[in-house]
């Protein structure tokens, strides 16, 4: 049997840390990706960040390849507009705002050739309200991605309302010709990773509120405990606090009080304490 590839020609929007590891991780499998960001100095940290962690890899021997081989399949433009029009599959990958995602997808959905396949990021919006903007909703789905991308051995595929079967397989061979596994599931708010993370991530910092263990002992409890490769408030710091309440605050508006966002959680995020990206969250990094 054959190995499932990955699409030759591949486009992620947004080069942040996700949309960067995204790219990486379809360079690592074959592909030539292009990453589009907002303007020339958001390209040129893109390309900065993506570079660090090629060469970051490499020196800690996960590549199967020179980094400068891999480094010449990457490419960062300054703008949507500046894609070209035959790739396979494009990535939207910027934060997690409603109207911006749907600008962004309908603005690639004008660059892009009528085959490519449009595919969100998202952890929360609903797949069908993005969907809805679009011209052909057939070839739009959710592919979530996690934290580190190269690391991470899952991917959350969401169909919507009118994505086709085909491109739902097509996703699914993908997802195997990057050397990982993907869960199906419906779309409803948070789907199922970010439901039940984010969740457990809100408890974990209720706790440390209210006094019941320190931040260290709560992880240590859920590693050794119940396995977790990670406890909840270092990968709370991992995918950043802010992220993590703006989906909280989406959650609780959509599936009412238990996942309202306790007020520590709000007075770091108020403060800047981000997690690891600012260096410091729930620990220090």
């Amino acid at each position: 049997m054959s190995t499932p590839a990955v699409p030759g020609k591949v486009a992620v929007i947004g080069g942040g840390r996700m949309g960067s590891g995204i790219a990486q991780t379809f360079a690592i499998a074959g592909a030539d990706v292009s990453v589009a960001e907002s303007g020339a100095d958001a390209a040129a940290t893109a390309a900065d960040r993506i570079e660090r962690s090629v060469q970051r890899a490499a020196e800690r021997g996960r590549l199967a390849e020179d980094a400068a081989d891999l480094l010449a399949r990457l490419r960062v433009l300054p703008a949507v507009a500046d894609l070209p029009g035959d790739v396979e599959l494009v990535v939207e990958a910027v934060p997690e705002q409603l109207e911006l995602k749907i600008a962004v997808l309908t603005g690639a959905e004008r660059v892009l050739g009528p085959d490519a396949v449009l595919a969100s990021n998202t952890s929360s919006l609903p797949i069908a309200e993005l969907s809805a903007a679009l011209r052909e909703p057939s070839r739009f789905l959710g592919m979530h991605f996690f934290n580190p991308v190269p690391a991470s051995q899952l991917v959350e595929l969401v169909a919507g309302p009118d994505t086709s079967e085909a491109v739902l397989g097509g996703a699914r061979d993908w997802v195997h010709g990057l050397g990982k596994t993907e869960v199906l599931v419906r779309d409803s708010p948070g789907f199922a990773t970010s439901r039940l993370g984010v969740l457990l991530g809100l408890e974990a910092i209720r706790m440390l509120e209210e006094g019941v263990a320190d931040a260290e002992s709560v992880d240590t409890a859920m590693q050794l405990g119940y396995r977790h490769p990670m406890g909840p408030l270092r990968s709370t710091d991992l995918v950043g606090l802010d992220v993590r309440l703006a989906i909280a605050e989406h959650l609780h508006a959509t599936l009412g009080e238990r996942f309202a966002p306790p007020q520590l959680l709000r007075d770091k995020v108020e403060r800047g304490e981000l997690g690891r990206k600012t260096g410091r969250g729930f620990f220090d990094w």
